[in-house]
């Protein structure tokens, strides 16, 4: 008998959900080192019941990735929520921005992304491209959000801002895990804080002079 609609949408979520805790376990096992035989005989599912739900290895990390930044970055979009909305200025949609930074614990976020993808230096290149993935499917939200909030915001400058910012993250993210590794110690967390505080400073400076 054929399976209802409910049916195969339940088994299909039940499917992807396995294969995901699957990647999780797999990642803590071994970090990065698995195949999707591997990934397929941990997930009790068939080889192409993976590939049914994900185009590639790859992609089955960076949807790890994304469940691990999502809380962080419904927090920072949450931060933003709670701020006043600002004239539409740059000035305004920074000091929104720069807020949610500091807020979201990116830290930790960070930690995670290293965990599953690597350190994303020039001594692992995929890394690096799985990384900036990443950070660019959150750098969609945050601009969708930043319109959103500033309808009347000139569009380009709103891009830009959030661009900026993302960008000088993925810069300073790669700075602090060569420095830590995945480590939150105290050290390491203050050291990010440091590093935030520069990058907002120059990303201010560099882009904000003639508001």
């Amino acid at each position: 008998m054929t399976l209802s609609v409910d049916r195969r949408a339940a088994l299909k979520a039940k499917h992807r959900a396995a294969i995901l805790q699957a990647a999780r376990d797999l990642i803590q096992d071994r970090g990065r080192g698995f195949s999707v035989d591997d990934l397929a005989a941990r997930a009790d599912v068939a080889r192409r019941t993976v590939f049914n739900h994900f185009a590639s290895l790859d992609e089955v990390l960076l949807a790890v990735c994304d469940e691990e930044l999502s809380v962080i970055i419904d927090r920072f979009l949450a931060d933003m929520a709670r701020t006043p909305v600002g004239d539409g200025s740059r000035s305004s949609m920074f000091d929104e921005l720069e807020s949610a930074a500091r807020g979201a614990d990116l830290a930790p976020a960070i930690a995670g992304m290293y965990r599953i993808l690597g350190a994303p230096g020039k001594d692992d290149p995929k890394a690096a491209v799985l990384t900036q993935t990443a950070f660019g499917r959150v750098t969609e939200r945050l601009r969708a959000e930043v319109a959103r909030r500033h309808p009347a915001a000139d569009a380009l400058d709103a891009a830009l801002l959030v661009e900026s910012l993302m960008s000088g993250i993925v810069v300073i993210a790669e700075y602090w895990l060569d420095q830590h590794g995945s480590s939150l110690d105290q050290a390491a967390l203050d050291d990010w804080d440091a590093l935030l505080s520069r990058l907002v400073h120059s990303v201010r400076s560099g882009y904000l002079p003639t508001d």
